[in-house]
């Protein structure tokens, strides 16, 4: 019996996606689990993978087709059938549903539009408009743009992009990226093969002062006007409900991690030979799962609806990780379980699949806490915005020295500010404090993260 094919919910809040890039073509063979497609969700690029084996006999959403939640995508052929008669079967079957499935959405994904602003008047109409919400429309973009014929976009979607200098070879990912985010492929080195510039590479791309100034921006007497895309959408729309149907309150400590600086530092000799590197970050997820053990409140879930909270025996610890245009929380499962080296070795992979939106949908939902960290970007202290249905998230600041008061004494100190937002229709003020208090003394003693 051939099997179907659908669009899997990659995400607590995904209703459709896109089809971005077929990893397989018809009559190739897939194993169960193997991954087949790369989909966009409102979240983020994700993989497809196919759940059962057989051979692929019929694709029935194009790339760049957007199709709900559940509908099928493609048709795989058991090891007991004909591929050409399943593609035969489900071709002539099922044309008007496919039709309608990979008709691509009007395109609403970045949008850049220039106007001239002159010194003296109203700013002028828009002179031109950029929009890219598909695969498909990007190869009509392209075309009209650069005035290429469609089979020289077709050809090249694979193998590279003309930017005017010769041809540089990207994968579509990594182009629609690059394009999304501003980013000149001429300043990218490629890493794939034959040194085709792949996802990673784009993702990875930090500019220089000296390229910093290819990327394009308005120039002077102009302004540009940019299209919110999918996931600046999808991030928009969940902060705003989160202020404003979350009653958020704020309450902040000091922390001194000298003792935590000295521990990593000679754990991290211990384990060098293992190649193991501990940060300050392991050492925070390790007490916050801690301290969450300790205050179960704030390791729960709120169901306004049905007017419930749900509290968590294992702490799933969200970490927020920006991404090209946006952030994504991947989730952390049962931390508490962990000890600092398997926090260091599953956490730093996590963060990596993140940044390069390599995600399983497990991997991004059922969170029960979330951290969110500037410190690495010299910000003192910050308050996040609860990410619902949770009902705290921690906000953490620099590690850096201070004066501060020891004894009757003043001496320089590391220091840290954390700062907590809890929903107050769940957690009172006393309960956050005793979480602060008891984070603040295990970071402090990292000794009790052992008792």
């Amino acid at each position: 019996m051939p099997i179907e094919i659908t669009m899997p919910q990659l995400s607590d809040t995904m209703t459709e996606g896109t089809l971005v890039k077929w990893l397989k073509k018809e009559g190739d063979k897939v194993k169960a689990g193997e991954i087949v497609a790369e989909v966009e969700t409102d979240k983020a690029t994700m993989e497809m993978e196919s759940f059962e084996g057989g051979t692929l006999a019929h694709i029935a959403v194009k790339e760049g087709g957007k199709v709900a939640v559940g509908a099928v995508v493609g048709v795989l052929a058991s090891s007991k059938e004909n591929a050409a008669d399943v593609k035969k079967q489900f071709g002539a079957a099922q044309p008007a549903k496919v039709a309608e499935a990979t008709q691509p959405a009007a395109a609403k994904a970045p949008q850049v539009t220039v106007q001239k602003v002159a010194a003296s008047a109203a700013p002028t109409a828009s002179v031109g408009t950029l929009e890219d919400a598909s695969s498909g429309e990007i190869h009509d973009l392209a075309n009209n743009l650069h005035g290429a014929t469609r089979q020289h976009i077709e050809a090249a979607a694979d193998d590279g992009d003309s930017n005017g200098h010769g041809q540089v070879r990207i994968s579509p990912l990594a182009k629609r990226i690059a394009a999304a985010e501003g980013i000149p492929l001429s300043a990218i080195t490629g890493s794939g093969p034959g040194g085709r510039i792949i996802q990673r590479d784009v993702l990875s791309y930090q500019p220089s002062e000296k390229s910093a100034a290819a990327i394009p921006s308005a120039a002077p007497g102009e302004k540009q006007v940019i299209a919110m895309t999918k996931m600046r959408s999808a991030i928009a729309s969940a902060l705003q409900k989160s202020k404003q149907t979350i009653p958020h309150f704020y309450a902040s400590i000091d922390i001194d991690v000298e003792e935590v600086l000295k521990l990593r530092e000679r754990l991290n000799q211990k384990l060098e030979k293992e190649k193991v590197r501990l940060s300050i970050a392991d050492f925070i997820t390790r007490a916050v799962a801690f301290s969450l053990g300790r205050h179960p409140a704030l390791n729960a879930r709120f169901n306004a609806e049905k007017n419930e909270i749900t509290r968590y025996g294992d702490v799933n610890l969200g970490i927020a990780v920006a991404v090209p245009d946006g952030l994504i929380v991947p989730v952390l499962r049962a931390v508490n379980r962990m000890g600092l080296k398997e926090i260091r070795q599953r956490g730093g992979d996590l963060i990596d699949r993140a940044r390069a939106q390599k995600l399983r949908r497990e991997e991004q939902t059922e969170g029960t806490f979330t951290i969110s960290s500037l410190g690495t970007m010299g910000i003192r202290e910050f308050s996040a915005i609860i990410n619902p249905p949770e009902v705290g998230i921690l906000a953490v600041g620099a590690a850096e020295k201070r004066a501060v008061a020891k004894g009757d004494a003043i001496v320089a100190r590391t220091m840290m500010t954390v700062t907590l937002s809890a929903d107050h229709r769940v957690v009172d003020g006393a309960t956050a404090a005793g979480f602060l208090q008891t984070l603040k003394q295990t970071m402090e003693e990292p000794g009790m993260m052992l008792v």
